[in-house]
């Protein structure tokens, strides 16, 4: 429901989790302490995802693709952006400590030869996870591993023809 509306209401949220509002309010004091709540639960789905696919030590390819499935299953568990969470300094913090471990091995694939090298400096990084995004969100019939696999291919082939 925040995903679609970010600005839902404390009763709407309620409404469509069927409990009564005074419910929502015993588990959380606000709106806010909710949502944190839901990007700390996201952030934690990440960093669980990123820790699953073993970018140091699974072969490049292998890690690639796992960590791509993970992801497009958190994204599709978790649908809300966490870059209204970014002030929280330890939310932010964590963000990018994900965001590092990523672009290390976006760095190892490349020195590997998995991935082209003399890509404008951050291409790959900022192009990955906009790949996933639109999957999660254009393709929800795929199941996590072919979203992953269309991913994957676009990814380290392009769009065009051989």
């Amino acid at each position: 429901m925040l995903a679609a509306d970010p600005g839902a209401s404390m009763a709407a949220i309620a409404a469509e989790a069927g409990v009564d509002r005074s419910t929502v309010y015993r588990r959380f004091d606000s709106r806010e302490a909710l949502l944190a709540a839901i990007y700390k639960a996201r952030l934690t789905a990440i960093e669980e995802a990123i820790e699953d696919a073993r970018l140091r030590e699974a072969p490049v390819a292998v890690a690639l693709h796992r960590y791509v499935e993970n992801i497009i299953t958190v994204n599709r568990t978790w649908p809300v952006d966490l870059t209204r969470m970014l002030a929280d300094d330890t939310v932010h913090a964590r963000r990018d400590a994900a965001v590092r471990d990523v672009d290390a091995f976006l760095e190892r694939a490349t020195d590997e030869g998995l991935l082209r090298p003399g890509l404008p400096e951050g291409w790959a990084s900022a192009l990955l996870p906009q790949l996933m995004h639109l999957v999660s969100r254009q393709s929800p019939e795929l199941s996590p591993g072919q979203a992953a696999d269309v991913v994957v291919d676009t990814f380290l082939h392009g769009t065009g023809a051989p």
